[in-house]
């Protein structure tokens, strides 16, 4: 029996946010490692679990089942060999992650390489075209990067969880600290359950840090975006361009396109001041902001917003962007709560490598646990030290590159449409992001190890 035995799961996930069970490889290994993942309506069966183990029992409640929920939950179980409008890029560090979860071989999408075997996107001017920064750089040929729907991602995830795993139709309103006795987790429909150490994987706006983190507060950041898929062909002939992901930009606003695999194409538009969350609009409001402003953007960017017009009416969704403050620590309430993904970084996708970074924090926080002999007192402070720094660094080199622009602009009496452009898009100094796009978790992981005493 596997040592990590006594690792108890319950994952609370919003329905809306969780594509349909198809098929449960794991259950079986999951049942033979002995590793119990229950429901919260189940979890009175925890005191009839036999108490003979290597390990102590720790509950862990996972708030949140987007990547990082999930791959949490597959990160623990494999200790010891056991469509809403938008895409996601799969680089070199989610590849790293995803393999080292056993599914980076099951992932589709549109690949991003040239005929080169090199990795293109471009930044264009969004009002004449011209190319004002182009990233081409060479990739590992074995794990090419893509882009894929979020969706594809999210379906693999899931189906490699046990429906044991999964406690749908509930939203967690609040937690409560009971001190040695662990945690209580409040739902919205008046039940509770408690759990020893609880995972906010909820997203930007958790309502675990929000429990716990009390003085944290998020910032509008001015920037709606929505996101819409269309269908590849009918973009394809409009020009030759579109099969290269690129963003086209106005001095403070941009439109994103990109292959995403299976015939589609993502739409990312970014502009307007409005506070909203996955919400439904119609095609002529998104078009308002973009068709209309002639000054804005090209003509060949109008006319491709205003093919959304063959989605469904509401197929764009709306989305506000928010931001918040760094962490000092990710870990809470004497080692009993612990944040990965968007709620440990509230950066509103600045890096576009979000479930990436929370797949990672999925793992460490697994090799953590495995490490520790579950004991959350050295887990944790172990997954804080892994983490703490990588984010701490990704807050310091965006307040870095604001800086630069703003620096660049005082250059600028009157600044043009094309001096603003520039100065958003390029990169000053060539800025190397391997640290990012080409993370190797499982080195980061035995690296940090080895210098623990």
């Amino acid at each position: 029996m596997s040592n990590f035995a006594n690792v108890e799961c319950v994952e609370v996930a919003n329905p809306e946010t969780v594509l349909r069970h198809q098929s449960d490889p794991l259950a079986r290994i999951l049942r033979q490692l002995g590793v119990i993942i229950l429901i919260a309506s189940r979890l009175e069966s925890i005191s009839k679990m036999s108490s003979h183990e290597p390990y102590p029992r720790l509950r862990v409640a996972i708030v949140g089942a987007g990547p990082g929920g999930l791959a949490t939950a597959i990160a623990l179980s494999k200790i010891d060999d056991v469509d809403v409008g938008a895409g996601i890029s799969i680089g070199q560090n989610t590849w790293n992650v995803l393999s080292l979860l056993g599914i980076g071989d099951e992932l589709k999408g549109h690949p991003t390489l040239t005929k080169q075997y090199s990795v293109l996107t471009s930044g264009r001017n969004g009002k004449t075209g011209e190319e004002v920064h182009r990233l081409d750089k060479s990739c590992n040929l074995e794990r090419p990067p893509i882009r894929t729907q979020r969706t594809e991602l999210q379906r693999l995830l899931r189906s490699k969880v046990s429906d044991d795993v999964l406690r749908l139709g509930r939203k967690v309103i609040t937690l409560e600290d009971l001190d040695d006795a662990g945690i209580r987790l409040v739902f919205d429909d008046g039940s509770s359950v408690v759990a020893d150490l609880v995972v906010g994987a909820d997203g930007i706006r958790s309502a675990v840090r929000d429990s716990v983190w009390k003085d944290y507060s998020l910032s509008f950041t001015g920037t709606t975006i929505w996101r819409v898929l269309l269908p590849w062909d009918a973009v394809k002939d409009l020009d030759p361009r579109f099969e290269t992901t690129a963003w086209w930009h106005g001095p403070t606003t941009h439109v994103y396109f990109s292959p995403v695999g299976e015939g589609l194409w993502e739409i990312a538009a970014r502009a307007a001041s409005k506070v909203t969350w996955g919400t439904p609009i119609d095609n002529a409001t998104v078009e308002a902001n973009f068709v209309v402003s002639a000054m804005a953007y090209s003509s060949i960017i109008q006319a491709v917003l205003t093919l959304s017009g063959i989605s469904p009416p509401s197929a764009w969704r709306e989305f506000a962007a928010f931001s918040g403050p760094e962490l000092d620590d990710l870990t809470n309430w004497n080692d009993k709560v612990v944040l990965v993904g968007d709620s440990s970084h509230a950066l509103s996708g600045a890096f576009g490598s979000g479930a990436g970074f929370a797949m990672e924090d999925g793992y460490v926080l697994a090799q953590a646990l495995k490490h520790s002999r579950n004991d959350v007192h050295r887990a944790l402070p172990l997954f804080n030290k892994v983490r703490l720094p990588y984010y701490t660094r990704m807050y310091a080199h965006l307040q870095g590159e604001a800086t630069k622009r703003a620096l660049n602009l005082r250059g600028f009496t009157h600044p043009s449409y094309d001096e603003k452009v520039r100065n958003k898009v390029i990169k000053a100094g060539g800025t190397d992001m391997r640290w990012i796009y080409e993370n190797d978790i499982s080195k980061v992981w035995q690296d940090s190890i080895a210098t623990t005493a």
